[in-house]
Parts: C-alpha cells; structure tokens; sequence
C-alpha cells in the first residue's frame, strides 16, 4: 500500500483525530501524511451553524478533495457528517467510539449544586446547538442560552475570559485533547438527562468507494460495535 494522504481540518480537535487515525494505519503498517483543509464552517464563524446554507458545513471541503483525488482519506466528526453521502464516496470504518456524554463547564462562583446541573438561578450559559438550547431549557427554563461558536480551546477560553456563566461541549472533544479543567466546576450530564447528537464522539473514515483495497485494509480498523451502536 502506498502512503496515503489523510485529509483533516486544522483545529486542535480535527488534528488529534486525523493523527489517531495515522497511529492507528502505522500500527498495522501503513505509513500516511496529514493535508489540513479549510471548511465553510471554519471560514465563517459569526453566524450560528443553522444560519449557514446549505449543508455538510465541516465536510464539503474534505468531500470533494476526496474526490478530485489529492487525499485518499477524509476524517471526519461522524456527527458533523449529511445524512446523505456524495455519490462515490463511503464510510469505511469506525474507530472505537469515545464517551458521548455532554459536559457543562460551569465558573465556580455561578455553582449552586442545590438546582439542576448545578447552575445558579439565571445562568448564563453558551452553545451554538439549538438541540442543546431545547433541552437545556426544558430542563431549567430560567437559564439564559447564548450563542458560542468555535473550537474546544477558544470556546473554554470565551467562558474564562468573556460574559458566559457555564458552557456546554461534547465530553468526547475534552477528553481527547486532555484539557486541564481545574479552574472549573465540571458536571457529566448523562445521556439520559440530555441526549447527545446521532453519533457524537464517534469518528469516520470516508474514502472513494472505488478504492476497495483501501476498504479491505480499514477493516483493520474498524470497530464493529461502534458502527451497529451509532447505525441505530
């Protein structure tokens, strides 16, 4: 097998996970190089993501460089991928899935453990996902939701240094990048109380689906629990 070229994005997340994937092909010998790629939703980030067109807003790019062939494989959030593949291309393994909790960062001074998810009466607290909103306020309809866009470090970095009393992100995401997080009060939500997005904190590995090669040597790599647990 030749060395292939894994295309990613640039943030610290998509960059942790694409290397993953490279260890992951040298440890059953396969050598590949890392192509960062710039996406609609990297590009834009003063609208919330359903203000944008369209879709695959994290994926488009990576799809159709896959495509024109100057990657061999695109990683990918598995929640951040359409419902729809492009025609030619494929998901051909899943990695083992990482906890798909939610997390809520919360300032130790807005901490009131006497009230659900411990936040204080009127919180402040910041997400982009209108799923996360709906549930947050169905949960305490006093808090007050806004908006926060970007990536794990600079959205931990908005709630240090800017208005927000908490924030809320995917457990997965913290985990891999080993973020201290002393600083704060941390709260697991369970997957019960709020439920997370199809998929999340599961990878995928999308490649030309002419390339079978290429698929037969992923399922190294693929996890088939995983893969029937996010099919569901």
């Amino acid at each position: 097998m030749k060395r292939l070229t894994i295309g990613t994005r640039g943030s610290d997340l998509a960059l942790w996970q694409a290397n993953y994937i490279k260890d992951l092909l040298a440890g059953i010998g396969v050598e590949a190089e890392l192509k960062i790629i710039k996406t609609q939703g990297d590009k834009i980030l003063n609208l919330r993501l359903d203000k944008l067109e369209g879709k695959g807003f994290f994926t488009k790019e990576l799809e159709e460089e896959l495509l024109g062939g100057t990657i061999d494989i695109a990683v990918h959030s598995h929640k951040d991928l359409p419902t729809a593949h492009p025609a030619g291309l494929i998901i051909a393994a899943v990695p083992e899935r990482e906890d798909p909790s939610e997390l809520l960062l919360i300032l130790k001074d807005c901490v009131d453990v006497t009230q659900k998810l411990s936040l204080k009466t009127g919180a402040m607290v910041g997400t982009s996902s209108n799923r996360r909103k709906a549930q947050l306020l169905a949960l305490r309809p006093d808090l007050n939701i806004e908006d926060l866009r970007g990536n794990v470090p600079t959205r931990i970095g908005k709630l240090r240094d800017e208005d927000y009393d908490a924030i809320l992100l995917a457990k997965a995401g913290v985990n891999r990048l080993k973020i201290d997080l002393s600083e704060f009060h941390v709260e697991v939500v369970d997957t019960t109380e709020l439920v997370p997005a199809p998929a999340q904190g599961a990878l995928a590995i999308q490649i030309r689906e002419k390339d079978h090669e290429l698929f037969d040597l992923l399922q190294k790599i693929h996890h088939h629990e995983t893969a029937e647990e996010i099919s569901v």
